[in-house]
């Protein structure tokens, strides 16, 4: 039986094209674990996840501790105990436990990494500019790069929300759409008064605008919303799932690599969303090209809708010397493509390493 020998656990630094503004943090870098670890035939293959610090509880020092204590404890048992082990501790830390098991997948070359047929996957990207002539020019550029649909952050002040949001479709003029996403920020008051108070045409839906916790003010904010919702942060389980579905006018369910622990229990949670009557927008903008090339490995045979996997296109340094395919506003993968990892890239972005042998 096939058994680890080795494992290399690295903190990375990305730095951004352009500081990535969110509710509640303002990103200049990303900050990801690397793992890679090879087998006692020489074989290796790597995963990453990042710990994104106000989205959750999971901190940067407890994921860290807890990738070391877990490899430290893997021994000779295979890969396959190893996996049911990590996954049965998945609530403790939920990206720690998915970096250390997405690696495991790779190195079992797992089917959802197979690229079985070619496949375009259109993607959405966020619009930072905040006055009209911002924007105007910022929608452009977006346009002439292919893309047709845009992330507005929403959920620091809402007046302010209001005006920006109905300045930029006004600017877009149903040459496109957006989707608003509130990052949690909201009361439930200042949520029914924003989304009630676009005057135009062309938004998809409004993504999480009350506390992950919240399920009966976001319950509230979506009987009262003209706009469909999509939950975020609350889904992490097939349990959460179920319980979105029960809600009235939740149409979308936002699912995310880190939180599910596998790829295997991504893809079932994608497809309980459709089964559901629901439709699954699968995507981290805070994810490496790692995370995003496999987050579009499970998209290209599940996802109906545009990704958001599209955290690769803020960070500058590329971690593959074949980077992940991208034009015209679209991931192609052609099939058979397999990404190979730059280590050199890997090595000069390292700010943290630890290595295990068994």
């Amino acid at each position: 039986m096939t058994r680890i020998a080795k494992a290399t656990l690295r903190q990375l630094r990305l730095p951004l094209y352009r500081p990535y503004r969110l509710s509640y943090r303002t990103f200049t870098e990303f900050e990801p674990f690397f793992l890679e670890l090879t087998d006692d035939h020489g074989r290796s293959a790597f995963s990453d996840a990042h710990v994104s610090p106000g989205s959750s509880s999971e901190t940067r020092a407890g994921a860290w501790a807890y990738c070391l204590a877990k490899l430290n404890e893997i021994n000779s048992d295979t890969l396959h105990g190893v996996k049911a082990r990590l996954m049965y501790s998945l609530g403790e830390s939920k990206v720690a436990t998915t970096l250390l098991v997405t690696a495991l997948e790779a190195l079992e070359r797992t089917g959802w990494l197979k690229v079985v047929e070619r496949s375009e996957q259109e993607l959405i990207v966020p619009i930072s500019g905040t006055d009209q002539s911002e924007i105007e020019l910022e929608l452009e550029t977006l346009f002439q790069n292919g893309f047709s649909t845009f992330k507005v952050k929403v959920g620091k002040d809402v007046q302010s929300d209001i005006k920006r949001t109905n300045t930029i479709l006004k600017v877009l003029d149903g040459r496109g759409s957006i989707r608003l996403d509130a990052n949690r920020a909201y009361s439930v008051g200042d949520a029914i008064t924003f989304v009630n108070s676009i005057t135009r045409s062309g938004v998809d839906l409004f993504e999480q605008p009350c506390d992950a916790d919240a399920w009966d003010d976001n319950a509230n904010v979506a009987r009262n919303s003209p706009i469909p919702l999509m939950l975020d942060e609350p889904i992490c389980s097939l349990r959460d799932i179920e319980r979105a579905s029960d809600i009235a006018n939740v149409k979308y369910c936002k699912v995310k690599l880190k939180r599910f622990g596998s790829l295997d229990a991504l893809a079932e949670g994608i497809e309980l969303i459709h089964r559901n009557g629901m439709l699954a927008v699968l995507g981290d903008g805070l994810g490496s090209e790692i995370n995003n090339w496999m987050e579009a490995s499970v998209a290209a045979r599940l996802i109906k809708t545009k990704g958001e996997f599209n955290g690769f296109l803020k960070h500058i340094d590329k971690l593959f010397k074949n980077p992940l395919p991208f034009a015209n506003g679209r991931i192609t993968l052609e099939k058979g493509y397999v990404p190979i990892l730059d280590a050199d890239v890997i090595e000069r972005i390292t700010v943290e390493k630890k290595v295990i042998e068994y």
